[in-house]
């Protein structure tokens, strides 16, 4: 089979010869980009449904879901992910819209949890709202779930209301006291900034992680909404949020980030730290070392790219094998581009939101 990529919006080349797309690499060899990237973590959207509807991610009411029928089965999934590991994939993060909402989470935990690369067993990480963890936490766990990042932007009633148009914080605080007094460590809380909003409740976060053994990680808006509505002036930047917490403690850097995300900094010297996610303002391009599912088989080398590799065509034909799932890996990987562009006139932001995407 001949891998296609799928451009949003745009029609995309046929890519005739994917042995030179890949340079000869077989199954089982690292997934190198070609700028030097190796990439080693596979985020895994499992849904596009959410129990929320924040502000910044989608409108609360029109949204047009994926059609049931599109969204991979446990057995794709898996079966992606096994070819993933054997080429140097070390991390799954589970993502959604919520993963939580999925009905068979707690078996894809331990599916994906027992698959091993050549380097041993991989790593299964979540990122959730919370609502439903307090309930799930334990199977969860004994599933094989390592790390857990818990979105929270506000610890005021009123407003987690208006920002997410439902009244479910006692949830999400409940999920996070669960993941607390449990071992999975280390916890991350993620909030995102924004001005108007909860620009005025940073510190108060930060304090609230520390209280729970968690580490904070402030995350600049991007233009992933589905409405398309961003407004680069509602973005508290990197310099700002380092200024507002710079007035309760001392903030010493942490070097050796690696492909991670977040920069990182110690509070009065430890051992408490907080992080900040700058795609805007302070991109980590170069060192990106990830990939994306969305739910409905699509392979996304960017959280901002354009361009998606669809490996449905692979998973349901009685034809194909998972080396034509390596190859659109491979595909995939050797398109991607050294940045995103957000601060290139030129850009332009992707048709799906973020909860259609994945985190």
């Amino acid at each position: 089979m001949t891998a296609v990529p799928v451009m949003i919006g745009v029609r995309a080349p046929l890519l005739q010869d994917r042995s030179r797309v890949a340079d000869g690499a077989a199954l089982g060899t690292a997934l190198v980009d070609t700028h030097g990237r190796v990439h080693r973590d596979l985020r895994v959207s499992l849904t596009d449904r959410c129990s929320l509807r924040c502000t910044y991610c989608m409108p609360e009411q029109g949204n047009e879901w994926l059609a049931r029928s599109s969204i991979l089965s446990l057995d794709e999934i898996e079966r992606i992910a096994r070819v993933a590991a054997a080429d140097g994939v070390t991390t799954f993060r589970l993502t959604g819209g919520e993963p939580l909402l999925r009905p068979d989470i707690v078996d894809v935990v331990r599916r994906l949890g027992a698959i091993e690369g050549p380097g041993g067993p991989v790593q299964l990480a979540m990122t959730t709202n919370g609502i439903r963890l307090a309930a799930l936490l334990p199977d969860l766990i004994d599933a094989g779930l390592h790390r857990l990042n818990i979105s929270i932007d506000t610890l005021d009633r009123e407003r987690f209301r208006e920002l997410t148009r439902r009244d479910r914080l006692d949830d999400v605080l409940e999920g996070i006291a669960a993941a607390a007094a449990s071992g999975l460590r280390p916890l991350k809380l993620n909030t995102v900034a924004m001005r108007g909003v909860n620009d005025d409740e940073l510190p108060d976060l930060v304090a609230f992680a520390v209280a729970h053994g968690a580490e904070l990680r402030f995350i600049e808006q991007m233009p992933l909404d589905a409405g398309h509505t961003w407004d680069r002036a509602q973005m508290v930047t990197r310099d700002e949020i380092l200024a507002a917490l710079a007035d309760r403690w001392e903030l010493t850097p942490i070097p050796g980030r690696g492909g991670a995300p977040a920069e990182r900094w110690t509070l009065d010297g430890g051992p408490h730290t907080v992080g900040i996610i700058a795609s805007v303002t302070a991109p980590f391009c170069g060192d990106c070392d990830r990939l994306r599912l969305t739910a409905d088989g699509q392979l996304r080398n960017c959280l901002f790219s354009t361009t998606e590799y669809d490996l449905v065509p692979i998973l349901r034909s009685e034809d194909a094998s998972d080396d034509d799932i390596d190859r659109m890996l491979r595909s995939c990987v050797h398109g991607k581009l050294p940045g995103h562009a957000i601060n290139d006139p030129s850009f332009l932001q992707p048709a799906r939101g973020m909860n259609a995407i994945g985190g």
